[in-house]
């Protein structure tokens, strides 16, 4: 080791070269070995990696080499999300091809992520808009197809005019698509659907084996899927029913009106014979939010003039149009409870229907004017009245006494419910998969035959404003029909992107199969043993990819139930305490960072400033002090390996201070692993490394000293080793060892150098600390007390406590109080 000045570019360029000379993060199926596959999310290719893919990255990075020094045959894939309609509008921006632009962008970050140092298997990246990707995606489309799970039918959707597309609810932020910030409004058109409701009860059941997944995490799944256990009941009007579903059959008798969305069946009837009322219903029809904004949004109705008759009561129950009905939630009817629900309430109030309390709760005072909690509760505590034969009865005992009177009146039954919805996954963008089917005027709509998969989207298309280019290139959507022969047209919709981000984690297992979607190889890597991403993908990718991996599994393509075994959600990067985004000017370019301090200096700052699942706040001093202590670990390897090869240890002869060093070193080994392994708190084990070279300060240039330095040089190199690799492989090498650092063993802590001659414990007096003694290791309860008493600052304050009692902590704490009399 000639140079003793930390010179990161030119280390790190060597590390990267000898990993790609070896092919070191190469990885194939090991029966004999524990596998361990971890995985980040992969990223839109954008252009530029920025500071929150660094993180990311890093944590996923710092995990598997980890992993994979605790003997375990580790995979670790990277590939590109890279369909979408960003590349459209750069296309439109830049008249650049989405195929041209997004080639270059994976071009530009892929060389961003090698030089980072991730351990990559780069033999698998995939793209999601190579044709020998979506290839099976359509293919498994077709399967979906032929069993019934796949289906196509008019729904109302959020639809953006500005993009000419569909959006899914979490795209659309208060009112506005998500992409473009314009108005979305609602809108009916046919849709492709995925029957995701037939897999309700399995994707909430399952959510139990995720014991690894943040509990936060698996509530919002919950709440998403939303089950819930009603009474569908039916409410006649003019002899037909008038069905609705409801959680609290126990405030039947507290219905004073319904409720049906625009687009019901009742209110166009009512509308063909009022102008006034079809033009109100016309205002509301093309809300401009989605099912998300509902909560919050003003509720506007108008009555139809129309009654129902109450299933029980028999009495009629006047009709209402109201823009917070969904048409496409149930049967677009509620029947409404304004005592006991809130939203229900406040549109009674503003239209001044009638109010009638149906449950009551001992000592509490309910008004009618104002909304309090404890109206809608679920509760022992709670008592029905105004309800005929079904008064004095709490929530439970009410519930099935109504739900039994219905079903005995052939009016009603129990049923599960669920607030899932299935899966729309059409899209009327370009930048997509095209959905392998064709519609034939004879035959209906028909699958594209396997043989004449991959339907290729072409690539070489000119965007001339709003709109989907293939939409309007006969000799794309031109064909035969695969059935009788006949002329035909292709679907024109290309697929959600979510089809693809749903499958991906699977397809790295087998990623250069052309025989087959998924292997015997895919199915012995999944499930992923590690995933790491942000929350916000909590809902949709992590709900849809648990779902598709069940459609996976049902098609025999893997064995597992679940895709992911463990998830850690990692916290955003923040500067100024704001998100890093180029629209606030806070952004960091992890490049130039990169180019300055090195690759491990950017790592390093990214897993030492925060716990992973926190937010990151970032600091440019906190890059110069990581950047600092690599010159320190660099300058401290560089002077014990100028000084020679170290000697043995002689741990006969090592003394007290020297004891002392050895046993931080294995105790800091020993916290790093659970660090490392069981809390994944990253930040803590640098410190703790970080501590541990401080002490080695300690140690002199006695044979034993510089054996111990040797001992815990090799230790950190080590354990630092998953975090800033580059370093770590120089070190190793100058250390004199000729393996690879990538294939050595975790370091083992050496039980021995644990044990202590002495311990030292704190002397606390009425609570308070009054001085610290060092007593032998095995010291008895008396020898303890004794060395307490003879402390004299301890013995000043013991003398004014008279009677006393004292307990002892074993290796912490004398405590001293006085006995009570």
């Amino acid at each position: 080791m000639t140079e003793h000045n930390y010179n990161p570019q030119a280390l790190e360029e060597n590390a990267q070269q000898h990993w790609l000379e070896q092919n070191s993060f190469a990885v194939e199926q090991d029966d004999t070995r524990e596998k361990f596959y971890c995985l980040a999310m992969f990223p839109y290719p954008s252009g530029q990696l920025h500071m929150g893919h660094v993180r990311n990255y890093t944590i996923a990075d710092v995990i598997a080499r980890y992993q994979r020094m605790q003997g375990k045959n580790v995979l670790q894939p990277m590939g590109w999300d890279a369909f979408g309609l960003p590349a459209e509008n750069a296309a439109i921006k830049h008249n650049v091809p989405p195929a041209q632009w997004t080639a270059q962008n994976i071009d530009d970050m892929r060389a961003q992520l090698k030089r980072l140092g991730f351990a990559y298997d780069w033999d698998r990246e995939l793209t999601t808009c190579d044709p020998d990707y979506y290839r099976w995606e359509q293919w498994f489309f077709t399967r979906l197809f032929e069993k019934g799970l796949a289906y196509k039918k008019k729904a109302e959707v959020n639809w953006c005019e500005t993009d000419q597309t569909v959006l899914a609810n979490e795209q659309v932020v208060n009112g506005c698509c998500w992409r473009c910030d314009n108005p979305v409004e609602r809108r009916e058109i046919d849709q492709w659907f995925i029957r995701i409701t037939d897999y309700a009860e399995q994707l909430l059941t399952d959510l139990d084996q995720l014991d690894q997944w943040p509990e936060q995490v698996r509530t919002m799944q919950r709440n998403w899927i939303g089950r819930s256990e009603g009474v569908e009941l039916d409410f006649n009007h003019n002899g037909e029913s008038l069905t609705v579903y409801t959680t609290r059959p126990d405030t039947l008798m507290g219905a004073t009106y319904m409720a049906v969305a625009p687009q019901h069946p009742i209110a166009r009837q009512a509308a063909a014979t009022s102008t006034v009322l079809a033009s109100f219903i016309e205002s509301i029809a093309n809300v401009k939010v989605a099912e998300a904004q509902m909560a919050t949004m003003e509720k506007l109705g108008m009555d139809t003039g129309l009654t129902a008759t109450h299933p029980l009561t028999g009495e009629p129950i006047p009709i209402w149009v109201a823009n917070f009905v969904l048409m496409s939630y149930g049967s677009g009817a509620v029947m409404s409870v304004p005592a006991h629900d809130e939203r229900d309430h406040a549109f009674a109030c503003k239209y001044q229907l009638p109010i009638v309390q149906v449950i009551d709760k001992p000592k509490y005072k309910y008004d009618a004017d104002v909304w309090q909690d404890w109206y809608a509760e679920k509760s022992t505590e709670t008592r029905t009245i105004n309800s005929g034969e079904f008064n004095g009865k709490d929530f439970e005992e009410a519930f099935d006494s109504v739900a039994d009177k219905l079903q005995e009146l052939g009016k009603g039954k129990r049923t599960v419910n669920y607030r899932l919805r299935d899966w729309g996954v059409s899209r009327q963008r370009y930048w997509g998969a095209p959905i392998p089917i064709i519609n034939c005027d004879a035959c209906g709509t028909v699958p594209v035959p396997e043989s004449d998969l991959p339907v290729v989207l072409p690539t070489n298309v000119a965007f001339e404003g709003v709109g989907s280019p293939i939409k309007s290139m006969p000799e794309f959507y031109e064909t035969e029909c695969p059935a009788c022969g006949g002329a035909a047209t292709r679907e024109t919709d290309t697929f959600d992107t979510f089809m693809e981000s749903s499958w991906y984690y699977a397809r790295y297992g087998c990623a250069q199969n052309d025989k087959a979607m998924l292997d015997a190889e895919a199915d012995y890597w999944t499930p992923v043993d590690q995933y790491v991403g942000g929350i916000e993908h909590a809902i949709l990718h992590l709900l849809y990819s648990r779902f598709y991996h069940k459609l996976l599994r049902d098609e025999g393509l893997v064995s597992s139930d679940e895709p992911f075994t463990r998830l850690l959600t990692q916290g955003m990067v923040l500067k100024d305490g704001a998100k890093m985004s180029k629209s606030k000017g806070n952004t960091v370019d992890p490049q130039s960072l990169i180019d300055r301090y090195g690759a491990d200096t950017v790592r390093l700052f990214s897993m030492f400033a925060a716990p992973p699942e926190q937010s990151l706040e970032w600091s440019d001093s906190g890059v110069e002090g990581a950047n600092r202590f690599l010159k320190r670990l660099w300058k401290l390897g560089a002077a014990h390996i100028g000084a020679g090869a170290a000697p043995a240890l002689d741990v006969a002869k090592l003394g007290d201070q020297q004891k002392a060093v050895r046993r931080k070193l294995h105790e800091t080994i020993a916290k790093v692993s659970d660090d490392y392994g069981r809390r994944q708190t990253f930040n803590t084990a640098i410190a703790a490394v970080m501590e541990l070279c401080n002490e080695l300060g300690r140690l002199g240039s006695e044979d034993n000293d510089r054996a111990i330095m040797d001992e815990a040089l090799r230790g950190i190199v080590l354990m630092l080793s998953p975090i800033v690799p580059h370093i770590c492989h120089a070190l190793w090498r100058a250390l004199g060892e000729s393996g690879d650092i990538l294939d050595q063993q975790w370091p083992v802590v050496d039980e021995n150098a644990l044990s202590r001659d002495s311990v030292e414990m704190v002397v606390q007096v009425k609570g308070k600390v009054r001085g610290k003694v060092s007593v032998p290791a095995d010291a008895d309860h008396a020898a303890i007390e004794e060395a307490a008493l003879a402390e004299g600052n301890v013995s000043r304050f013991v003398e004014e406590l008279g009677d006393y009692a004292v307990k002892v902590v074993p290796g912490k704490l004398i405590s001293i109080f006085p006995r009570k009399k």
